[in-house]
């Protein structure tokens, strides 16, 4: 830190030089301190006595600094003056005797630290005395970091930091990791896109040894960690308690994919494990696959488009009998495993605990449709149910949505463009019935909906729970929303939240004003998506102006989605009005204009 002297008389304040300690930091001895104290004495001041003051200002610093701040604009160094130009001291002035003279000086320090990190937290509205440092997406600058290094000492009782999505973060991590040893209860990192450099891999790899309680760590989104994750994981020791790795979208390549393995033999902790997002990946499953059996007691496992071939697919069904403890299982977007889910059968039946099965877009043929009716109703703690985009699900999937209602925990059912048909939809609604936990039901794009909704809502009728209802290009019509309608005022979807009616456009001006005279039941509702298809855009009719007149009445709403709609000037107007005149914030999602 630096000390500022002053006369008693009222004299400029001379600053002095400070020396740079071992660890990085500007500090001053306390013989220094006691020296520099005694040669700007007064013989008139008083006798045996010793003042020192400091500056309130706990960001000011040596002149390096300073000139670093005037750099970035911000000016948070500047001294605050009093009336007559002279600079406030807000540090208390201490008198003691010469052979206490390290109390005070110990004092000093630490309430310059205390103001320190107020300052700096409170920029961001954060408590100081917090167990969390979250400063995710806050937009923090050169000098904002250095403020950063120099505080993290203050706050060794820190359990949590995320730094997510701030880019200076990238190329400082060798300054920041220096102090990580002062965190010795650090137990969840996040440096999500970062802007990550190699070298800052590699700095990032020492740091770990010396966080021994470190459970959480992720890097995701930042793309130099591809080709580079040995250096990340290498220095982990054997036996730590890692409980979390997240490395989504890094680039990641197949050397990497053996470091992983050969990180999966030395940690078995390992609980959350996600590769999401990376299509190289795939090629050393086989690698992973193996080691997978080391972490027994893994409860995630992500991975969502890693380019998985059929060959690494079967190896990976094989790792399962080990993973008994998984409560989520994503291998999406991965379209080359399609026709390979035979040799899963056996393993899959076996994950009694899985809550969330995500299969969308995965090629399912018709061969892998009997095997998942087959194993699916088995999955008695299932809760989500993603078979999203596979095209084969509407061709034979009668039998498995049917089979559903043997599953009476499952909260979410997305079956998203699955070309259902007539008879599939009124197995789904059938097997619905029996689910009283739903709350999210997505059949959007497929146009079977059309005319046979009010299959789906003897559900809403007998008051399930649904929040989530996405209807989106069900070639709805004007009965199909009366029919709605008529749920919606007769309470039956009191805690429904998110509603997407977007891309219907055989529903005529009359349908939608019926249905927005309605909309005032909808007490918890906060999206609604209204769109038109923007390849046959409309006029907004009446039924506009009853919408915004059923927003007022919907405390918690924020969101509406009115793209492909012709909106007049005057209904512009209405919009651009809304928010400032009723005290709202509500986002549109609108197009003006022809």
């Amino acid at each position: 830190m630096t000390l500022h002297l002053k006369k008693m008389d009222g004299e400029d304040t001379k600053q002095k030089t400070t020396e740079k300690g071992a660890d990085g930091f500007f500090q001053r001895s306390a013989f220094n301190l006691f020296r520099s104290q005694t040669q700007k004495k007064k013989p008139s001041a008083q006798k045996g006595k010793w003042e020192h003051s400091s500056r309130s200002r706990a960001f000011d610093q040596e002149s390096d600094w300073e000139e670093s701040k005037d750099e970035s604009g911000k000016g948070n160094g500047e001294c605050k003056m009093n009336d007559s130009g002279a600079e406030t001291q807000s540090v208390e002035q201490a008198v003691v005797a010469p052979d206490n003279l390290l109390l005070p000086v110990f004092k000093a320090e630490t309430i310059l630290g205390h103001q320190r990190v107020q300052l700096f937290l409170g920029k961001w509205g954060k408590h100081p005395f917090s167990k969390v440092l979250d400063l995710n997406n806050s937009a923090l600058n050169a000098t904002d970091i250095m403020e950063l290094i120099a505080i993290i000492p203050l706050l060794p009782e820190l359990e949590e930091i995320d730094l997510s999505w701030n880019d200076f973060i990238g190329g400082t991590l060798e300054s920041l990791t220096l102090q990580f040893k002062h965190l010795q209860e650090l137990k969840v990192l996040r440096l999500n896109n970062c802007r990550l450099t190699a070298k800052d891999v590699a700095f990032l790899g020492e740091a770990l040894e010396v966080i021994p309680h470190l459970e959480t760590l992720d890097v995701s989104w930042n793309t130099n960690i591809g080709g580079r994750l040995f250096l990340l994981v290498q220095k982990i020791p054997k036996g730590h308690k890692l409980k979390t790795l997240k490395v989504t979208d890094c680039t990641l390549t197949p050397e990497d994919g053996e470091s992983l393995a050969q990180l999966l033999n030395r940690i078995h902790s390992l609980e959350v494990l996600d590769l999401s997002i990376n299509k190289n990946i795939g090629f050393s499953l086989k690698s992973i696959a193996q080691e997978l059996k080391h972490v027994s007691g893994l409860k995630v496992l992500n991975l969502n488009m890693c380019g998985l071939k059929q060959d690494g697919f079967h190896c990976f069904a094989s790792a399962l009998q080990h993973l008994l403890e998984l409560r989520k299982l994503d291998v999406s977007c991965n379209k080359e495993i399609g026709g390979g889910f035979g040799t899963l059968a056996a393993y899959l039946a076996g994950l009694h605990n899985l809550e969330i099965l995500d299969l969308h877009q995965c090629c399912i043929t018709e061969e892998d449709m009997t095997v998942l009716t087959q194993i699916i109703p088995l999955l008695s703690s299932l809760q989500e149910l993603n078979l999203s985009s596979n095209k084969s699900v509407g061709m034979s999937s009668n039998h498995l949505l049917s089979r559903l209602r043997f599953l009476p925990k499952l909260k979410s059912v997305l079956l998203s463009h699955c070309s259902l048909r007539h008879d599939s939809f009124t197995s789904l609604a059938e097997a619905a019935l029996h689910l009283p936990e739903l709350e999210v039901l997505d059949i959007s794009w497929n146009k079977c909906v059309g005319g046979n909704l009010k299959l789906i809502l003897k559900v809403l009728n007998l008051g399930a729970k649904i929040q989530v209802l996405r209807l989106s290009s069900c070639s709805l019509v004007d009965e199909d929303l009366a029919g709605l309608a008529l749920v919606i005022q007769a309470g039956h979807l009191a805690q429904l939240q998110e509603l997407d009616l977007s891309y219907n456009n055989q529903i005529s001006n009359e349908g939608w004003a019926t249905f927005c005279q309605d909309l005032v039941a909808l007490k918890q509702l906060s999206e609604l998506d209204v769109s038109h298809q923007p390849s046959s855009r409309g006029d907004c009719g009446e039924w506009f102006g009853k919408l915004l007149a059923a927003l007022l009445k919907l405390p918690l709403f924020t969101e509406l989605g009115l793209q492909g709609w012709i909106l007049s000037e005057v209904q512009q107007k209405q919009l651009e009005c809304f928010n400032r005149n009723n005290e709202r914030n509500v986002h549109f999602d609108v197009w003006y204009g022809a």
